[in-house]
C-alpha cells in the first residue's frame, strides 16, 4: 500500500511539455542505444627510467600510449622548469654507442620495445635547440653543392619554398654527395656517391652517375631509425668521427646496422635533416607548430620567436641629476650599463662579506662563477664538444670550463656555422685588481658572470652573441 500511495504521489505531479519534440527520438526506440556508447578502453600504466646529463634518474608511471613530447611536458612541471619547447627525450643505446632524439609524437613504450634486455639501454632528457631549426634557418642546413631542385624550378629558391618542396608529397629535393659506407661484414669502408630522393637513399656503383642502372638502393627508412654515432671512431673504426646509421627496429645486433660516415658536420647535418623530413614529413612540421598553435597572427612556415619586454618598452634612463632624460646615445648606454653592474657587484661582495677585506672579494671575484649554470668545472675538449652536440649545433650555444692547458686560465666553447670553437679567457691583473678578457685587454670584465652577460648582448669579438647554454640539470 505504501508503494501504491507513493507512485500515485509521483503520477500526479504534472508533466512538463518539450518545447522541441522535432528533437526526441521515437518512444520506441531507445535514446541512447549500448552499441553506440564509446567502450572504455583500459590504459595500461608501465615505469619508465629517465635520466639527466649528470646521471641522476628519476622513475615515472605513464600510460601505455604516452608520447616523448607527453613524458617532457610532466619532467618540466615536475622539477618547475621553464619550457622554452627546445626540452626533448633522447635514446642511448651503451652498447652500441648509438642515439637519437626521439621525436615529440613517438610513443616511448615502442621505442623501448625495441630494446634488447640485456643491454642498459637509457632514456635522457635535455635540451635540444637544433629540433627544429631548419624550419627557421633552412638555408643554413641545405648547403648549395649537395642540393638539386626540380628542373622546372627557378634558381633563386626562396626561404618558405625549400620548406614547402621538402614538405610536398610530389617534388622532393635531391640531396647528392660523397659518403663513407661500411660494408656488410667487413671492417673495411668504402667512399661512393649518394643520393636521396623521395623514393629512398641510393648509392652509384659507377662514380657519381646517375642512372637508374647504376643504382642501388642502400636503405629503406619506414622499418628502421636513423641514430648518430657518439663514441666516432672507437667503436666502428669510421674514417671520421660524423657518423650516422640506420638500425631496424627488429635489430639482433650490429651485425644489422647500416653505417655511414660524412666528411664534416655540415654534410651531416645536411643528409640527417633530409632524411627526417623525407620520413615524417608534415608531421615534423605540425610538431614544431603545436606549441605556436594558440597565437594568433602566427603565419606558417615564418614563426619569429616573441619578443621580450625589455626589447620593446624599456630604455636606458639617467637619473643622477635633477631631472631624469633618456640615454640616446649606444655607447654612453653601454657604459652606465657596464659601471652599474661593477656598482651591483661591489655591494653584493660588501654584503656577504662580513670582514670587508679586499683578499677575501678577490677570492670571491674568482668563484662566484661556480655556480652557474653554463660554467663546467674540469671537462676536457672532446667532453665540451659532446655536450654543446647534444643540445644542438645552433648559433650561440655555449659553455665555460677551466682550461686543461693552463690551469689559471679559462675557455669559452662555442658553437657558430655547425662549428665548435673555442676561445681562451685569460686573467689580467692591473694595479692589483684581477681581471678577464678575451681580445688581450681592450674589454676587461672583474669575473666571468659580467663577460657571460656582455657577450649575451654584445658579439663583440665572438663570431655571435651567446644564447643558450649547456646545462647539467637534475631530475
Amino acid at each position: 500500500n505504501r508503494r501504491k500511495k507513493k507512485d500515485d504521489n509521483i503520477l500526479e505531479i504534472p508533466s512538463i511539455p518539450n518545447p522541441f519534440p522535432e528533437l526526441c527520438c521515437s518512444p520506441f526506440a531507445s535514446v541512447l542505444s549500448a552499441s553506440l556508447l564509446p567502450k572504455a578502453t583500459s590504459r595500461k600504466k608501465q615505469v619508465i627510467k629517465v635520466y639527466s646529463e649528470d646521471d641522476t634518474s628519476r622513475a615515472l608511471e605513464v600510460p601505455s600510449d604516452i608520447t616523448a613530447r607527453d613524458v617532457c611536458q610532466l619532467l618540466i612541471l615536475k622539477n618547475q622548469y621553464i619550457d622554452d619547447h627546445s626540452w626533448t627525450l633522447f635514446e642511448q643505446l651503451t652498447h652500441t654507442g648509438l642515439g637519437r632524439a626521439i621525436e615529440d609524437h613517438e610513443l616511448v613504450m615502442e621505442v623501448q620495445s625495441n630494446w634488447v634486455m640485456e643491454e642498459e639501454n637509457k632514456l635522457y632528457f635535455r635540451k635540444n635547440y637544433a629540433k627544429y631549426e631548419f624550419f627557421k634557418n633552412p638555408l643554413s642546413f641545405f648547403p648549395d653543392h649537395m642540393i638539386s631542385f626540380p628542373s622546372e624550378t627557378n634558381a633563386a629558391v626562396s626561404h618558405s619554398a625549400i620548406l614547402q618542396m621538402f614538405l610536398s608529397s610530389s617534388t622532393y629535393p635531391e640531396i647528392h654527395g660523397y659518403l663513407h659506407a661500411k660494408e656488410q661484414g667487413k671492417k673495411s669502408w668504402k667512399k661512393l656517391y649518394f643520393l636521396l630522393r623521395r623514393s629512398g637513399l641510393y648509392f652509384s656503383t659507377k662514380g657519381t652517375s646517375k642512372e637508374p642502372r647504376h643504382l642501388q638502393v642502400f636503405c629503406e627508412f619506414s622499418n628502421s631509425d636513423m641514430y648518430m654515432s657518439l663514441t666516432g671512431k672507437k667503436i666502428s673504426g669510421a674514417p671520421t668521427n660524423y657518423g650516422f646509421c640506420f638500425k631496424p627496429n627488429k635489430s639482433g645486433g650490429t651485425r644489422d646496422l647500416k653505417q655511414l660516415c660524412a666528411d664534416d658536420e655540415q654534410s651531416r647535418t645536411c643528409w640527417m635533416t633530409a632524411i627526417r623530413l623525407l620520413k615524417y614529413g608534415m608531421q615534423l612540421y605540425q610538431n614544431y607548430m603545436q606549441p605556436y598553435q594558440g597565437r594568433s597572427g602566427c603565419s606558417p612556415l615564418n614563426i619569429t620567436p616573441m619578443r621580450s619586454i625589455s626589447e620593446n618598452s624599456l630604455v636606458a634612463m639617467d637619473f643622477s641629476g635633477h631631472r631624469s632624460r633618456i640615454i640616446e646615445n649606444p655607447t654612453e648606454a653601454l657604459s652606465v650599463a657596464v659601471e652599474e653592474g661593477l656598482a651591483w657587484r661591489r655591494r653584493g661582495c660588501l654584503r656577504l662579506n662580513s670582514h670587508g677585506s679586499p683578499i677575501a672579494m678577490s677570492n670571491m671575484g674568482m668563484s662566484i662563477h661556480r655556480s652557474q649554470s653554463w660554467f663546467h668545472h674540469k671537462i676536457s675538449r672532446e667532453e665540451a664538444q659532446r655536450l654543446i652536440l647534444q643540445h644542438g649545433l645552433v648559433d650561440g650555444v655555449f659553455l665555460v670550463r677551466d682550461s686543461q692547458s693552463n690551469p689559471k686560465t679559462f675557455v669559452l666553447s662555442l658553437s657558430h656555422g655547425l662549428k665548435i670553437k673555442h676561445f681562451q679567457i685569460v686573467p689580467l691583473e692591473d694595479d692589483g685588481k684581477l681581471f678577464y678578457t678575451l681580445d688581450d685587454g681592450h674589454t676587461r670584465f672583474t669575473d666571468l658572470i659580467q663577460l657571460v652577460e656582455f657577450y649575451q648582448l654584445n658579439k663583440g669579438v665572438l663570431p655571435c652573441k651567446l644564447k643558450h647554454y649547456c646545462a647539467r640539470i637534475a631530475l
